[in-house]
């Protein structure tokens, strides 16, 4: 099971709460939300917001739009039956009905309705245009602020690639260039140590990267995601120490391979795809 990370919204006086399981899609309390207009049943506000047709429609849409699985034919029966005046709609009823996945119910001591982004940001709107404008603007703060976080770890782990290249280098001056080399073929030595690890890592050497896209900014490594560059910086260690062990090129592209794919697995199945030609297991 994906790891949760949750946050807090405040917004004009309330606390909100928000998790997410990928970073990517962001479910908001509705439970919190409606305490602006009732704090002490949450949930008929909830319920009271659902049994309208326009709502039905709304997150039957985002359904349809966003959820492979949604039962449409309950949904339309649903939807039949909404305005009326005995209509009621609790959000587990929809969840178990429909099988949808933009509103979830949890259960619990601390029991609460939470809703995609884009399902909250409708029902604030419905409790009040203005206070759904508090609610986006620290939304936007908080994403903001793990943007930065997401960022400051890209490049914490490009600076200690670097660090790691230049333990990596001085093991390649020391161990694998011999005197009275000319400087030509020791610039050729360090590259061909560098695209051993680019093509075990990206699959392709910095020349080929470069010819094959003209208009990006920076390298190969540059374009590197955070999985990839911790791999790389562990390579180039693990690399220096198989040099002074006295490892060929080929057993050493062997060994790294396997660090690779056992480094890049623990980080992520979902980053495995970055590893050319290795078969998952």
């Amino acid at each position: 099971m994906a790891k949760i990370i949750k946050d807090t919204i405040h917004a004009n006086g309330i606390n909100i709460g928000v998790y997410t399981e990928d970073l990517q899609n962001d479910y908001i309390s509705l439970t919190d939300i409606a305490r602006k207009r009732e704090g002490e049943y949450p949930g008929y506000v909830i319920q009271n917001w659902m049994r309208n047709k326009s709502t039905v429609a709304f997150i039957g849409l985002w359904e349809l739009l966003h959820n492979p699985d949604f039962n449409c034919i309950e949904f339309e029966a649903i939807k039949n039956e909404a305005g009326a005046n005995s209509f009621v709609l609790t959000p587990k009823r929809w969840v178990e009905t429909t099988n949808a996945i933009g509103i979830v119910t949890k259960g619990g001591r601390y029991a609460a309705t939470y809703a995609h982004k884009d399902i909250a940001f409708e029902f604030a709107s419905w409790i009040s245009p203005e206070f759904m404008l508090y609610i986006i603007e620290d939304y936007q703060r908080l994403k903001e602020g793990e943007s930065a976080r997401l960022s400051l770890g890209w490049n914490l782990n490009r600076e200690i690639s670097k660090l790691n290249y230049r333990i990596h280098t001085d093991s390649i001056m020391e161990n694998l260039i011999p005197p009275m080399l000319t400087p030509q073929q020791i610039s050729y030595t360090y590259a061909s140590e560098a695209d051993l690890l680019n093509t075990i890592l990206f699959g392709k050497t910095a020349k080929e990267w470069r010819e094959s896209n003209p208009d990006e900014k920076g390298n190969i490594r540059d374009q590197a995601t955070i999985y990839q560059l911790l791999v790389l910086a562990n390579m180039e260690s693990y690399n220096a120490i198989l040099i002074k062990q006295g490892k060929s090129q080929a057993e050493r592209m062997q060994l790294l391979r396997e660090l690779a794919l056992q480094q890049m697995t623990t980080l992520s199945s979902m980053e495995l795809s970055n590893l050319p030609g290795i078969e998952k297991k």
